[in-house]
């Protein structure tokens, strides 16, 4: 069977998952695209050719169209989508929900239980479950080679420079025309440790952290308002010229240039970096989201987790985790593609590569797991077996409360004790 889907949302990441059709043009086909952006609907025209009665210019145009594709792809900005997630599970159409699900608790649940009632496969983008990595941690914790976990430490590392493009200047950075980022950038971090932490219940949450650095009192004197107009920009790590500009002297074609605009090339970047939001100064923007935070986590059994999401890194996205057993110790940098395993009996270590054999992934985000996750989803829509699915409503609207009670632990600057009180908004 061929699975048919209709795109809601042609940028970055909707641009992603659709390529599976490229891939896999036997398995999946793009039938429709709602997007505003002209650009981006003469890009899917040409590379899926989608018939132009099937181009609209809003979700809410789209869903008043009869019922014309097995699903949707919701990959609009994160404000954006319940209402079209909700809209489109009661036309019948089965769901991929990019993360976060929504910027409410009450709204994620909706969600989840509208695709219930309407009997629509939920398959949310917590890609990570779907890394090989991630994977060969849950087969030897489940197979019981180091024993019960004690502990676990987990590191999203942001990057410096994707930090200042996405939560400074870009579409993330505010949290009234987005949300919190440990919810934006980090959800699927937590997803990912109740993966591994099994049908364990979380009992209590505490979490700190702040918007630290990017702030208008730690502007030089000396700074101008736009890099290409500053004096110091030379001398500035977080310049739009340096990450920009620089990308692009290097042959970058893709992102993050074509978030400053679709069509890549240096007369557009100046205008972008002269007119739009990547030009400004970091110390100058509306930004309020925290480029730090450490979350903490007690499970039932006496376990714990400490969580840090952080934006000063060299690293770009490439976790590190350790997992600590009665038995032995689990160890993975996520981009060397190693699972390191040391035995505390036979006092031996193991490494087991994780590097995926396949022909082709899905641009190589999140190191093929974005091509694992849609692949699972398209094989689920196509046989009606939901199990391919590693992320559907239950364990997404898990790890979304957790995101929502550490923030609310941030907050009110208290520990959380989740056996006393439920969460519903912060």
């Amino acid at each position: 069977m061929k699975v048919t889907a209709l795109i809601i949302g042609g940028g970055s990441r909707g641009s992603a998952y659709a390529s599976y059709a490229l891939q896999r043009p036997e398995l999946f086909q793009i039938v429709g695209l709602a997007e505003p952006q002209k650009v981006l609907q003469e890009k899917f025209k040409k590379f899926y050719t989608i018939l132009d009665d099937r181009i609209y210019n809003s979700w809410t145009e789209a869903s008043k169209s009869e019922k014309f594709a097995d699903c949707a792809l919701i990959t609009t900005q994160d404000q954006l989508h319940k209402e079209p997630a909700i809209a489109f599970a009661r036309k019948g159409y089965h769901i991929l929900l990019e993360k976060p699900m929504a910027v409410t608790y009450e709204d994620c649940k909706a969600i989840a239980e509208v695709c219930k009632e309407m009997g629509v496969l939920l398959a949310v983008c917590h890609v990570l479950r779907y890394a090989p990595e991630a994977l060969k941690l849950k087969e030897l914790i489940d197979n019981g080679t180091i024993g019960d976990i004690v502990s676990i430490q987990h590191m999203e590392p942001i990057g410096f420079w994707h930090f200042t493009h996405s939560y400074v200047r870009g579409n993330w950075r505010n949290k009234d025309t987005s949300s919190f980022s440990l919810l934006t950038k980090s959800c699927h971090d937590i997803d990912l440790i109740l993966m591994l932490m099994g049908n364990k219940k979380c009992t209590a949450v505490s979490s700190f952290g702040s918007l630290k650095h990017f702030r208008k009192e730690n502007k030089p004197k000396e700074a101008a308002s736009r890099c290409l107009d500053c004096s110091v920009e030379e001398r500035c790590q977080f310049s739009a010229k340096k990450i920009y500009l620089g990308a692009f002297f290097k042959g970058c074609q893709g992102w993050p240039l074509t978030v400053l605009t679709p069509e890549v090339d240096i007369e557009n970047l100046g205008e972008a970096l002269k007119t739009g939001p990547y030009g400004r100064c970091v110390y100058d923007c509306d930004n309020n989201v925290n480029d730090n935070q450490v979350v903490n986590l007690q499970f039932e059994d006496g376990a714990t987790v400490s969580f840090i999401m952080i934006a000063f890194t060299e690293k770009l996205c490439d976790r590190n985790i350790k997992i600590f057993g009665t038995k032995g110790e689990l160890s993975c940098e996520f981009d060397e593609r190693v699972v390191h395993h040391y035995d505390f009996l036979t006092r031996q270590k193991v490494k087991h590569d994780c590097r995926l054999n396949l022909k082709t992934t899905l641009g190589g985000g999140h190191g093929g797991a974005d091509f694992a996750a849609i692949d699972c989803f398209i094989k689920a829509v196509a046989t009606g077996d939901a199990s391919h699915i590693l992320t559907g409503p239950d364990e997404s609207l898990a790890s979304h409360y957790l995101c929502f009670a550490a923030e609310k632990s941030r907050l009110e600057k208290r520990v959380i004790d989740l056996t006393k009180e439920e969460i519903t908004s912060v």
